[in-house]
């Protein structure tokens, strides 16, 4: 029987709780679900000892020169409170763990606001990565020669993998287990735990429905609400403006301002946003067309190949492999 992959899980003061406790659970499951030690969890911090969480939990923790850089096969970096980061951030030894590690690391990287501190530790550069929507304008400022994706859950690029925050770390380390173990395994984990088992890395951080609602105010709120109710009626325009009594010109720059798309392209988000759903459930292309609001199959993967870049079909095949 090989050796276990080393998983190192790096904790600070003012970590998020979830964001150690969710990869350590995936990975622990993991073991369980293929029936041996395939990895071995290690909850490391500068110094060891107990790590105060951001929510009045402490865990214990190992400290970092317990674990030799060369021995890590995967590096995930918790998020959480600012000041703990930046004081992580500012620790030479840590630093310098964290940099040999992720050298030699078969895989790095970060859950939630974690991206913060590989960043301040140069890791980074020319990278394209995903953290806390909350923290993206930081990490983008800091980062210049990053690219921060303020909408997916978890990215892969290369070896780094970064997600979004809390339960995002647990879809990444699903896919972590998958990359290494399978697809069966990783379903597993999800129904042992009751959570979705595929929700993809490019899935948006918000439904386009929650984000409307929250920019929409009270001059828009019951039309954004109809419109998701009414996807094969006539949305365009003219259509919309009626509904809420004002000029074309008034409607489309107020409401563009207001939701922060045009009604053209919000619309087609809460269509694509729909078919996408009704493809999972494996509706043939013909009705998902229909009840999402386009003409014809054909105008539904152009949008959506447009938009995703692949086509219904194979994003249908992408989900049930």
């Amino acid at each position: 029987m090989s050796a276990p992959l080393h998983i190192a899980l790096l904790a600070f003061d003012g970590m998020q709780i979830l964001d150690i406790t969710g990869p350590a659970a995936v990975f622990a499951a993991a073991n369980d679900a293929c029936g041996r030690a395939f990895y071995r969890v290690h909850i490391l911090s500068a110094h060891g000892g107990a790590v105060a969480s951001n929510s009045a939990v402490s865990v214990a923790s190992a400290a970092l020169a317990t674990l030799a850089p060369a021995a890590v096969d995967t590096l995930l970096i918790a998020g959480g409170a600012s000041a703990g980061l930046r004081h992580m951030g500012t620790q030479g030894a840590v630093r310098d763990w964290v940099r040999d590690s992720a050298a030699t690391a078969r895989r790095y990287g970060s859950v939630c606001s974690g991206a913060l501190a590989l960043g301040a530790f140069g890791l980074l550069d020319g990278k394209r990565v995903a953290t806390h929507w909350d923290d993206c304008a930081a990490l983008a400022r800091d980062n210049p020669r990053a690219q921060v994706d303020p909408n997916a859950l978890y990215i892969q690029d290369g070896r780094l993998w970064t997600s979004a925050g809390v339960t995002t770390g647990i879809d990444m380390c699903l896919a972590l287990v998958e990359q290494d173990l399978g697809s069966a395994i990783s379903h597993t984990i999800a129904a042992r735990f009751v959570i979705y088992a595929r929700r993809p890395g490019y899935q948006s951080q918000f439904s386009p429905m929650l984000h409307a609602q929250a920019r929409a105010g009270a001059q828009f709120s019951g039309l954004v609400d109809w419109m998701k109710d009414h996807l094969t009626a006539a949305l365009d325009v003219p259509s919309l403006a009626a509904r809420v009594a004002m000029s074309e010109r008034s409607f489309h720059r107020k409401f563009t301002g207001a939701i922060g798309a045009t009604p053209a392209y919000f619309v087609e988000t809460l269509r694509l946003d729909h078919a996408r759903d009704l493809l999972g459930a494996q509706v043939a292309l013909k009705e998902i067309a229909a009840r999402a609001g386009f003409s014809t199959p054909a105008q539904l993967s152009k949008a959506f190949e447009r938009r995703f870049g692949v086509t219904p079909m194979l994003f249908r095949e992408m989900q049930a492999a």
